[in-house]
């Protein structure tokens, strides 16, 4: 089990987390709000471990009897709420699992802790179910709510937890984490920390995938020859692009870091600085043919696209759209 020296970029959650024990001060309720992979399952164990780790100093220790309990997800007093669905919490999922158990005080520990993942997909019923518990919480609980999306919990529930948001971690942090971790030459972990847009658990992935070097390289190639393609082509591409619709936020970031590389490049005439420093030539012939405004027209049309797809507006139709928008701008 990792400590909390062990959790890059969220200096903030991490003092919060350290006090709280530290001055026996910890809260019946917390929501740690994150978008997906940023690590919001790992900050929740080692908060857990500390929490109830009977070791000297800091914790938590990871060698006493609490904490070993604790790596091997055994220990009866931290409980992970699970559910069958794999779209929804139900209310039947908190009856069982928090609001029957919670009147049963810790078998071993101080505390008992509930974590729930994916807190986003309680139902309504669920949620207003564990809003009973939260209203009166036994004084030896804390229930942990793991969610990427706030605003999807009850105003209610929000009121009655501490919130502990995290922040994108700095580039050069998550670059520095996957030399160090994974191993990979330092230009490569430079283009996965862009593109994860300080999402640690994001850049690992990407770092690690296949999938996603695939996906950047048919991505370039279509800048690189763009301009000399006909509608037909470009509609061949499009169904080409098609087959990326669960990563397509991957490709089109893609296409938006060349063009920022651009544009940086055609402010500064310093390459330095360039995420595709191995495309130069590529990136000064898109900064050398394009206005400024040209660039700003494609960034713009590129969050237009992924807005769109959010909408599940047609996506041929969608990136049809974009397509032309960036060749008009060549």
């Amino acid at each position: 089990m990792a400590g909390f020296k062990d959790i890059i970029g969220q200096e903030l959650i991490v003092e919060h987390m350290k006090k709280a024990i530290a001055e026996d001060k910890i809260s019946h309720a917390y929501i740690i709000s994150g978008e997906r992979y940023c690590g919001k399952e790992f900050i929740a164990n080692i908060f857990a471990s500390a929490i109830q780790c009977t070791g000297e100093g800091e914790k938590p220790c990871n060698i006493c009897h609490s904490c070993l309990q604790a790596m091997a997800k055994t220990h009866p007093d931290i409980i992970y709420v699970s559910h069958d669905k794999p779209n929804v919490i139900k209310v039947e999922d908190i009856r069982e699992q928090v609001n029957k158990t919670v009147i049963i005080k810790p078998y071993e520990s101080k505390r008992k802790i509930y974590i729930i993942s994916e807190a986003e997909k309680m139902n309504e019923q669920a949620q207003n179910a564990l809003l009973k518990t939260l209203e009166e919480p036994p004084e030896y609980i804390t229930i942990i709510l793991l969610t990427d999306n706030i605003n999807s919990l009850l105003t209610t529930i929000q009121s009655r937890c501490v919130v502990l948001q995290m922040k994108p971690v700095r580039d050069s942090l998550v670059k520095k984490f996957l030399m160090d971790e994974i191993k990979i030459p330092d230009y490569r972990a430079e283009i996965c920390a862009a593109f994860a847009r300080g999402n640690i658990g994001k850049a690992k992935i990407l770092a690690t995938s296949e999938e996603f070097d695939k996906i950047k390289e048919d991505a370039i190639n279509l800048l690189k020859h763009l301009d000399e393609m006909e509608l037909n082509e470009i509609t061949g591409t499009i169904k080409d692009i098609s087959v990326y619709k669960v990563e397509i936020n991957d490709f089109l970031d893609i296409l938006a870091i060349w063009y920022r590389d651009a544009l940086l490049f055609k402010a500064t005439n310093d390459a330095n600085h360039l995420v595709f420093r191995d495309e130069f030539q590529y990136i000064k012939k898109t900064a050398s043919r394009t206005t400024y405004e040209g660039i700003e027209d494609v960034l713009k049309a590129l969050d237009t696209a992924k807005s769109r797809i959010r909408a599940n507006v047609n996506f041929e139709l969608t990136m049809e759209l974009l397509l032309m928008t960036i060749k008009d701008n060549m």
